[in-house]
């Protein structure tokens, strides 16, 4: 079968057209970066009005599969590479059609033509692009309403999507006030052009996805894994079980979408998945690149659809091991450290059953105390950490020596270097002041007999640290102390930007309320005290280091 590309305006694909997201793809996952880049050249089009290709788009077409509505046929399309650029451009659209004056006649007609286009009958049921793993509805009411959610979400695909809307609504702002929304309207219909491939074989679009990828276009590394996969199982003869073997494809990849969708770690998990199935020599130096997951695992999928099956079932036990660990909030807090990580996927993965969670406190203690208190960063114990995360999954190691290797990892960073200097400790350090404050919490409830305030720390875990951390003698003040580890708490986000940069006497009330153990302890020093000051802080600190040096000794 020949492939025949067309060129067309992003108008011309659009009409006459419905599309949608299989769920075996991945979610949106586009951020700020891309989307500035692909409205920096829509910018540069209203300067300059040259047209502006935009690269690929692969849709497969089902067996000429139409919706009819009213007068009108609609062409079913799935988009296989292109979907993160055409949902962007989709909320664009959107955006555009909020923001137009339908009192202005210009405008109106415009209005009309995206309400049309965006959504295809009365009752708001058939949208333009219906996407994937779209649980919480955020893209779909979007586009029927133009409403935003405004409930709090911890799944990056729902936070992509937000933020997408919230750039797009804000460029179109930007340019209303000293352009035309028509004009930009036109850019994006007639000015940006694709290639379209348009194909009615599944096999084919694998075939070329391969092409353009050979070609240095830009491709997400866990999308080319699938797709060369996916191409190996349509090289086959279509022998008897071929259609079961391709529907059990189609099942584990919409498994790992749908996880990574909730994180942000695709790639992570690719290296690990790779890096715990490599042979032994190339695995005790470091995880292995991108590059070099892809060709260990491609290589490791051989040709039949069995071992395909088998290694992306492989990628998806270690993709549900990552999901457990990130959505563990303590867990996720302990480390970015790539190899440190890695052998608490291992852990996860081995299923050691009831001692499992002893293991991964072990893990936690050892590591916060290595790359969290003993100054260590992403050069420290690599080999060590790699090594042993392997030879738990392939050497299947029992209990005892995995206790024993994880507290030898630890034996020589016993000093915990970064208390003996508490003086500046809140650049580049918010994530692990963070886990330390919850461990300080969780000691303090079990000293007074409370319960820990899960509700609070749900609050404060699923925003970025940096907006829950409370400076108590305020950073205008400028003392020379602002950031030092005394004068440093932990608040909700809400707090915390409630109180801006009050003196301390009149903070206290606010942290005595939020019901965190550590706040009302600050609180109480400053009541006893009247105020805060630079002896308050360092006699804080001392207290704070003093604790945290018996919590991680051996």
């Amino acid at each position: 079968m020949q492939i025949q590309p067309q060129l067309f305006t992003i108008q011309q694909f659009l009409d006459g057209r419905l599309f949608r997201i299989p769920q075996y793809q991945r979610a949106y996952a586009w951020e700020t970066r891309q989307r500035k880049d692909l409205i920096k050249d829509i910018k540069r089009v209203g300067t300059t009005g040259e047209d502006h290709f935009m690269a690929t788009v692969v849709c497969l077409e089902r067996k000429k599969e139409i919706k009819h509505i009213g007068a009108d046929r609609f062409a079913v399309m799935e988009i296989v590479d292109g979907q993160q650029r055409l949902t962007t451009l989709i909320i664009l659209l959107k955006a555009i059609h909020k923001a137009l004056n339908p009192k202005r006649k210009d405008e109106q007609r415009i209005e009309t033509e995206l309400a049309r286009l965006l959504v295809k009958n009365d009752d708001h049921t058939l949208l333009l692009l219906q996407t994937n793993h779209d649980i919480s509805g955020i893209f779909a009411d979007y586009i029927r309403d133009g409403t935003i959610s405004k409930s709090e979400t911890t799944v990056a695909a729902d936070q992509n999507i937000l933020d997408a809307i919230h750039d797009c609504e804000e460029f179109v702002e930007t340019w209303k006030t000293s352009n035309s929304l028509v004009d930009l309207t036109a850019i994006i219909r007639h000015k940006l052009w694709a290639v379209f491939h348009i194909v009615d074989d599944e096999g084919l679009v694998y075939r070329v996805f391969e092409v353009l990828n050979s070609r240095g276009l830009e491709v997400a590394s866990l999308d080319k894994l699938k797709s060369q996969l996916m191409g190996m199982v349509f090289e086959q003869d279509k022998h008897a079980d071929y259609h079961d073997a391709l529907k059990e494809l189609h099942d584990i990849w919409t498994n790992i979408y749908r996880i990574i969708g909730k994180q942000r770690y695709s790639i992570e998990s690719l290296r690990f998945a790779a890096t715990l199935k490599a042979p032994e020599e190339a695995s005790h130096k470091r995880p292995l690149s991108e590059d070099a997951a892809l060709e260990t695992l491609g290589h490791s999928a051989g040709k039949k659809p069995k071992s395909i099956i088998k290694c992306a079932k492989w990628l998806q036990t270690v993709v549900e091991a990552e999901d457990r660990l990130l959505s563990h909030h303590r867990w996720r807090a302990v480390t970015r450290i790539l190899q440190a990580r890695l052998v608490a996927i291992a852990i996860l993965i081995r299923d050691f059953g009831n001692d499992e969670g002893r293991l991964l406190s072990l893990w936690e203690r050892i590591t916060f105390r290595i790359y969290g208190l003993g100054g260590g960063d992403k050069r420290t114990k690599v080999g060590e950490y790699t090594r042993l995360a392997w030879e738990i999954v392939n050497e299947r190691l029992d209990v005892a020596t995995v206790e024993l290797r994880l507290k030898q990892l630890g034996a020589d960073y016993s000093n915990m270097q970064i208390l003996e200097n508490p003086e500046q400790r809140y650049h580049g350090w918010t994530e692990e002041f963070r886990y330390l404050m919850y461990r300080y919490e969780e000691y303090l409830a079990r000293k007074s007999g409370q319960k820990l305030n899960e509700s609070q720390w749900n609050r404060i875990w699923i925003t970025e640290p940096a907006k829950s951390i409370e400076h108590i003698k305020p950073q205008s003040s400028g003392v020379a102390y602002r950031h030092h580890l005394g004068n440093l708490m932990m608040l909700p986000p809400g707090v915390n930007s409630s109180l801006q940069d009050l003196d301390p006497a009149k903070k206290q009330e606010k942290y005595r309320a939020s019901g965190l153990l550590s706040s009302i302890e600050v609180a109480d020093r400053i009541k006893d005290n009247h105020g805060w000051s630079k002896t308050l802080t360092k006699e804080r600190a001392t207290k704070l280091i003093a604790w945290a040096r018996r919590e991680w000794a051996d």
